[in-house]
């Protein structure tokens, strides 16, 4: 046994087919893409171009996030804004308002920023390679690989959840994520079909639709359609009956629970607020003001952290407590009420806001549900 083939059989991963092309499973994807295709805002019909803008908006859109809640807003900033151009020359606060509630707000602010640099560096057009993409803000390897294949044709295969679902069942991959990548890469890129006249940049990205589609439809994590896949005669996780343990993960870490409180203060029809750091987690959004958020903090400790606008005489703490998750860290927060007088000045750094406009503030969703916690509504 060679030294390879004996590293293969210590790490049980199968090997790479190169062969695969001849095996007739990119075209099984490309004739069953060309039948079952999902119908996506931002996707063209068969035989149109694709937009690199519509592209590039969904994929930042998409990271992360389901296709189901990105979908109205894409719509809603293609309507404001329909190319490049138009989004660069709007303002970072404009951007994050419209975002707001979609999460993860780091990647609004790399939008617009991506945007700019492509108005300024580019007069307006994407790069179409992914060296080109890559040096933008907010491009990643497979972002720029996604719309490198999708929007310019290029032989790349964006490697998303459902790609590494359907290449992990499908090759039957036994090493765990996150170490398993760049095998799922490297076999990914055996299913890249082309074009009945030979030409193989022209359905790359219709290639990494295909399996995007049948991971989402067909693929799924629990209960797959086996019987609908177009791959499923030589699904080596098929074949075993275990397709539903694919892909191996390691053991996930969840951070610890943090801890705080947030102050919902009035003035008549008016909300106190403020606007976060630019840098760190949900930076340029809008918050009410609030305690640090650390772990094993106590509620004295939290209340300690309110702010003292004159006008206001004391604090009343609502029942229950808001509860969020983000990526890395569980979060409870206990809120706190109170209603300032009519001349209560503004304190530093904050600011009043009507409560009938708040709609067109950039806050995020733990705000939201802290807000509608401390009105009652």
């Amino acid at each position: 046994m060679t030294l390879s083939g004996a590293a293969r059989k210590r790490k049980k991963v199968p090997s790479v087919d190169h062969d695969d092309m001849a095996s007739g499973r990119p075209a099984r994807l490309l004739d069953w893409y060309d039948r079952h295709r999902r119908r996506l805002p931002w996707r063209p019909l068969a035989g149109e171009s694709a937009d690199p803008y519509r592209v590039w908006l969904s994929e930042i859109m998409l990271q992360q996030t389901g296709v189901k809640t990105v979908a109205p807003y894409f719509l809603k900033f293609l309507a404001r804004w329909p190319d490049v151009a138009a989004l660069a020359r709007a303002s970072q606060d404009d951007v994050l308002r419209m975002w707001a509630g979609l999460g993860y707000y780091s990647r609004a602010r790399n939008l617009h920023a991506c945007a700019v640099a492509v108005l300024r560096d580019h007069g307006g057009v994407f790069p179409g390679t992914e060296e080109g993409l890559r040096a933008l803000p907010g491009i990643g390897p497979y972002t720029a690989a996604a719309i490198a294949a999708i929007a310019f044709g290029c032989r790349t295969m964006p490697v998303d959840g459902n790609i590494e679902r359907v290449v992990s069942r499908l090759f039957a991959v036994e090493e765990p994520l996150p170490q398993a990548k760049p095998l799922i890469q490297q076999l990914a890129t055996t299913l890249l079909g082309q074009s009945r006249d030979g030409d193989e940049k022209s359905r790359a990205g219709d290639s990494a639709q295909a399996l995007m589609d049948i991971g989402s439809s067909i693929c799924t994590p629990k209960k797959p359609a086996c019987a609908l896949c177009p791959l499923n005669d030589d699904c080596a996780a098929h074949a075993r009956g275990d397709q539903e343990s694919f892909p191996r993960k390691a053991p996930k870490k969840s951070g610890a629970l943090r801890r705080g409180a947030a102050f919902v203060v009035t003035r008549g029809n008016e909300l106190l607020v403020r606007t976060r750091p630019e840098k760190g987690l949900l930076g340029g959004m809008t918050e009410v003001p609030g305690s640090d958020w650390l772990a094993g903090q106590d509620d004295k400790a939290a209340l300690m952290q309110a702010p003292l606008p004159n006008g206001i005489a004391r604090w009343h703490r609502k029942a229950g407590v808001v509860t969020h998750v983000f990526t890395h860290f569980p979060l409870e927060l206990v809120v706190y009420t109170a209603r300032a007088a009519a001349r209560t000045p503004t304190p530093r750094g904050m600011r009043w806001v009507p409560v009938a406009t708040l709609a067109d503030e950039a806050l995020p969703n733990v705000m939201r549900k802290v807000i509608a916690h401390g009105l009652g509504r």
